[in-house]
C-alpha cells in the first residue's frame, strides 16, 4: 500500500514576504550579537564623538559637537553597510552558506533583500543611540533637514552595501578582513566621512567629495544645517548604481 503523501497535503512555502522578513530578521540579530560589529558601528563612532568633541585638534568652530555628530553619524552608515556586511558576507560565501541558502525557497533575491533590510534596520537602532549621544552633548541639528538626512543615509547605506558585496563575491574571505578594515580606517580618517576635507587641505577636499565616503560625510552635513545636499546625493547615486552593476557582474556565491 502506497503511504506517499499527496500533494494537497504538502506543506506549501511561506509567502516570499514572510521569508524575507524571517532572514532579515535574522540577519539583523546576527549584526547585533556580533561583538567586533559592534565595537565598528557602536562603540569606536561613539569614541570618535567624544574624542573630536573634547579634543583641541583639529581646529573647528564652536560649538565642535555641530561639525562633528553628522560625520560620526555618516561613520555609523559605513560601518554597518560596507565594513560589517562585506565581512560577514565574505565568511558565508567562503562557508557555503551563500550557496545554500540561495537554494532554499528564499532564493538569492530573496536572501540579498533580507541583508538589505537587517541592514537598514541595524542602523537605525545605531543612528537613534549615537544621535541621541550626540544631543546630550549640545547638538542642535535644523530638524528640518530630517527628511533629508533619510534620503542621504539610504543613498549612503545603497552605495556601501555594493561597494562591500563587490568585495564579499570577488576576493578571499580573508582579504576581505583585512581590506574591509583598512579602508574603513582610510575613509574615517582622509576620506570626507568625520570631517570635512576643507579642514586639513582643500586640495584633498578636491578628490574627497568625488568618492562615496566624501559624498555621504557631506550630505549629512548639509541636511544636519538644513540645506538640500543635491550634489552629493548625484554622486552617491552614481556609484551606487556602479557598484552594483559590479556586483551583479563579478559576485561569486561560492569559493
Amino acid at each position: 500500500m502506497s503511504t506517499a503523501t499527496p500533494p494537497s497535503a504538502r506543506p506549501s512555502p511561506a509567502p516570499a514576504s514572510r521569508r524575507v522578513l524571517a532572514q532579515a530578521g535574522y540577519e539583523a540579530g546576527v549584526l547585533l550579537r556580533n561583538g567586533e560589529q559592534l565595537l565598528v558601528s557602536l562603540v569606536l563612532p561613539l569614541l570618535a564623538l567624544v574624542g573630536l568633541v573634547l579634543a583641541p585638534y583639529p581646529d573647528l568652530p564652536e560649538p565642535r559637537v555641530d561639525a562633528v555628530a553628522p560625520g560620526v553619524l555618516a561613520l555609523v552608515v559605513v560601518s554597518t553597510a560596507f565594513t560589517g556586511q562585506a565581512i560577514q558576507t565574505g565568511f558565508d560565501r567562503r562557508y557555503g552558506v551563500l550557496r545554500l541558502l540561495g537554494t532554499t525557497p528564499l532564493g538569492r533575491d530573496g536572501l540579498l533583500l533580507g541583508k538589505a533590510l537587517a541592514v537598514l534596520a541595524a542602523l537605525v537602532g545605531q543612528l537613534v543611540v549615537v544621535g541621541a549621544a550626540a544631543l546630550t552633548m549640545g547638538w542642535r541639528p535644523a530638524w528640518s533637514g530630517l527628511p533629508t538626512g533619510v534620503v542621504s543615509v539610504a543613498l549612503g547605506a545603497w552605495a556601501f552595501v555594493a561597494l562591500a558585496l563587490v568585495l564579499a563575491g570577488t576576493l578571499r574571505a580573508e582579504a576581505v578582513l583585512a581590506l574591509a578594515n583598512l579602508v574603513w580606517v582610510l575613509l574615517a580618517g582622509a576620506g570626507g566621512l568625520l570631517l570635512a576635507s576643507e579642514v586639513f587641505s582643500p586640495g584633498l577636499a578636491a578628490v574627497t567629495r568625488w568618492l562615496p565616503s566624501g559624498a555621504l560625510g557631506d550630505a549629512m552635513r548639509l541636511s544636519a544645517d538644513g540645506g538640500l545636499p543635491w550634489a552629493p546625493w548625484l554622486v552617491l547615486l552614481g556609484w551606487a548604481l556602479g557598484l552594483s552593476a559590479v556586483a551583479v557582474r563579478t559576485f561569486r556565491w561560492d569559493d
